[in-house]
This record gives structure tokens, C-alpha cells and sequence, in this order.
């Protein structure tokens, strides 16, 4: 009988502290597939040896997003990538919240600034502040919050990031973040589970990227509106199937509505571990993948 292999992705710091890999190898494992953790920068690995190629922990890939872009092409050419490399190259940025918008999905108002564009801190105010951060990023790095009439902080910050030549999104900082951001987490376009979180950008004017990115994490009941909410982030993405795994954050607008703040689909913390079954939910997903 043929064994299906299964690559389980990660990064070198992944392979040594992604809590979920080893309980996501095992229960790949218990349903007869063949996992292994491969770090994605390691060189001469044979991609096309795995029948499936599942990326997860590739934090590292925000440094490097040149070369782990070329490597998810490369890779999807020589075995089965999930996510698809498409998908990874358009969430990798977060304009991808435009073209949300436009798919008519609630976001939260996103201004883009482009390296050599004008920086006019008029713009950079809001009756509650602002949020100030990469365009692409992760885990909160190199982001911060300003409170109203700071315009020159965030000008500040904005032109900083501008002059590394990287893109800048300003958006007006939501009071409602304190009752908590939500994650809903999707696996083969079903929710499988969510969170709620403390806020990240507890103090204005601070950028600390030795922050933690998931404070006061607790498992969390979505309402219908903030489940309909994620559903229509997944409707709008451009692919005809499902992503593998999604992770949709949400918070609250001024109406008490929800809003996108983020919709991750290139390696996102899955909380696998606030739910008894979370790993077994993951493989059972990939374990789906393999019968196509």
C-alpha cells in the first residue's frame, strides 16, 4: 500500500518552539499518513519526495518574503502546497484588505501609504487615533497606536517604515478593541473553533515588538454576525476552493458590528491547543486533502 508523505511546514525557530508541530505530526500519523516537520529555507530538501507540502510555522517569512514567495512557487511546481501559492503571495501583503472591501466584506477602514509617497500627518488623526503599521508584518512588529491630535508621532513612524522602502497602513484605532479582538478558525472553510484576546497596542505612542502577540487568550463563542462576518472573508478570496486553514480577526466597529481587522492564510497561530481536539481537527483536514 502506498503511504501518503506529508511535509508539516516550518521555520527554524518553528521547529523549535511551534508547540503544535509535534501533535500535529502525531495525529497526521494516527490517520495513516506518513509527517515529517521540514524547515522551508533548508537547502537541497526534495519537496517533490511528499505527496502534500502543509505550510505552518514559517515565522521568519516577513524577513524573507522574496525568497519564501520564490519557494512557495517552486515548491507547488514540484508537489501539492497548502495554502496554494497564489493565495500565500496575496495574503502576504495586507492590501489584500482593499480588495476585501471591494468583495463588499466588513473591514476595518484601511489608508495605504506606498514608499515615496508624501506623508502629510493631517491625515494620520482620527477622533480615537490611529494604528500605524507594515504592510506586511506579523505578530504586531514595527506597529504601534497614537492618540488623537499625535499626527506627528505617527508621520513619524509612517515615514520610518516608508524610508526601509516599505509599504505603510494607517488605520483609525477602534475604542472596542478593549472588550477584545476575536479569531475564528476555519479549517477546509469550516469554523472550527475561536478565541478572544486581550488587546495588543495597550499604550499609545509605543512600538515594542518583544510584545506578547496573543495576551489574555481564552476560547470564545462567536456570535451569527461575527461567523457570517468570517464566512464572507472566505467567500471573497480569490480561489475556487476553500483555503486548508484561515484564521479570521475580528473587532468591534463603533455600531458594536464586526469588522475584519486581519484574515490570515500564510502560517497563523491556529490556537490548536484551547480546543482538547485541535490537532486532530487540523490533520483531519489535511487527511480530507489527501482523498481529492
Amino acid at each position: 500500500m502506498t503511504v501518503t508523505r506529508v511535509a508539516v511546514v516550518t521555520s527554524e525557530a518553528g521547529l523549535a518552539l511551534d508547540g503544535d508541530l509535534a501533535p500535529v505530526v502525531t495525529a497526521l500519523a494516527a490517520r495513516g499518513l506518513a509527517a515529517e516537520p521540514v524547515v522551508w529555507s533548508a537547502e537541497r530538501t526534495a519537496w517533490e519526495r511528499f505527496d502534500l507540502a502543509v505550510v505552518r510555522s514559517t515565522w521568519d517569512y516577513v524577513e524573507r518574503l522574496d525568497a519564501f514567495l520564490d519557494w512557495a512557487d517552486r515548491t507547488a511546481r514540484a508537489t501539492r502546497l497548502w495554502n496554494p501559492a497564489p493565495l500565500i503571495r496575496w495574503n502576504s501583503d495586507k492590501h489584500y484588505l482593499t480588495e476585501l472591501a471591494r468583495g463588499g466584506v466588513a473591514v476595518v477602514p484601511t489608508r495605504f501609504l506606498e514608499p515615496g509617497s508624501r506623508v502629510d500627518p493631517a491625515e494620520l488623526d482620527g477622533p480615537d487615533g490611529v494604528v500605524v503599521k507594515p504592510a506586511v508584518s506579523a505578530g504586531a512588529v514595527d506597529t504601534a497606536r497614537y492618540a488623537p491630535g499625535r499626527p506627528d508621532q505617527a508621520a513619524r513612524h509612517a515615514r520610518a517604515l516608508l524610508a526601509r522602502g516599505r509599504g505603510v497602513m494607517v488605520q483609525p484605532y477602534l475604542p472596542r478593541v478593549a472588550e477584545g479582538e476575536r479569531a475564528l478558525v476555519l479549517l477546509g472553510g469550516v469554523l472550527s473553533h475561536a478565541v478572544r484576546k486581550d488587546p495588543v497596542l495597550t499604550e499609545p505612542g509605543v512600538i515594542d515588538n518583544d510584545r506578547h502577540p496573543h495576551p489574555g487568550l481564552v476560547p470564545y463563542r462567536p456570535t451569527e454576525a461575527e461567523i457570517r462576518t468570517a464566512r464572507a472573508a472566505l467567500a471573497a478570496l480569490p480561489s475556487p476552493r476553500p483555503p486548508l486553514f484561515a484564521r479570521v480577526d475580528l473587532v468591534l466597529d463603533g455600531y458594536g458590528s464586526p469588522v475584519v481587522l486581519e484574515l490570515e492564510l500564510v502560517e497563523p497561530n491556529l490556537f490548536l491547543d484551547t480546543v482538547p481536539d485541535g490537532p486532530a481537527r487540523l490533520a483531519d483536514a489535511v487527511a480530507a486533502l489527501t482523498r481529492r
